[in-house]
């Protein structure tokens, strides 16, 4: 499974032009700020729409400008691991993690949820809400509840952005086990060059709106 990404999308001040190929693992978004990251990773969420282009994930088009394709974001069986969790606050662990099938209409049957409890070490966690939970548990709960959605494709914006050194670490091996044992395309937008050398199996880098590097 690929994902192929043709795009071009204008502010009045910047352009961005990205043209790749991604396998599964994780491939690293990185280059300063203002350099065009978090525009991608919006523009394949399908949260902005580009003036021109092609994206596509395992032969499906999710966006094609000359086609007048734009699946829209719910469709595009995608998974958003956001800078901060965004759990609801109301609704304990399980249920958050529920959350991610339920806005796809897929089953919650125990069977169906018990490997990714199992890969991000949550059985302890279930019956709490947000409210109990350290900033590292809140976002081992995010990755789960992409994760239970099903999606093709993982976009993950700074995810430990927020967290401090400790949390940091306790949720770096939980993207490694990610990147390992998913086999769909993660694409990890991070500042950080020691994130980066430890996740990364492929790296593109962005600069003033251009792919500068992919390797």
């Amino acid at each position: 499974m690929s994902l192929k990404v043709d795009l071009t999308h204008r502010f009045p001040d910047f352009e961005l032009h990205a043209a790749f190929e991604v396998p599964p693992g994780l491939t690293a978004i990185c280059g300063p700020s203002g350099a065009g990251k978090t525009t991608l990773i919006n523009a394949l969420a399908g949260t902005i729409t580009p003036h021109a282009g092609h994206i596509e994930i395992n032969h499906r088009v999710l966006f094609s400008a000359s086609e007048h394709i734009n699946v829209p974001t719910e469709r595009r069986r995608v998974g958003y691991i956001f800078q901060d969790a965004r759990l609801f606050p109301h609704l304990t662990v399980r249920q958050n993690l529920k959350a991610g099938r339920w806005f796809r209409k897929l089953p919650t049957e125990p069977h169906q949820l018990d490997p990714i409890i199992g890969l991000l070490g949550l059985e302890h966690l279930l019956d709490r809400r947000p409210a109990k939970l350290s900033g590292g548990e809140k976002q081992r709960v995010a990755i789960g509840r992409a994760l239970l959605s099903e999606p093709e494709f993982i976009l993950a914006d700074e995810p430990l952005s927020s967290l401090d050194l400790a949390r940091k670490l306790e949720i770096l091996p939980y993207f490694e086990r990610l990147r390992d044992e998913m086999k769909i395309p993660i694409l990890y937008v991070s500042h950080q060059s020691e994130e980066i050398e430890r996740l990364a199996t492929t790296r593109l880098t962005l600069n003033g709106g251009q792919l500068t590097e992919q390797r």
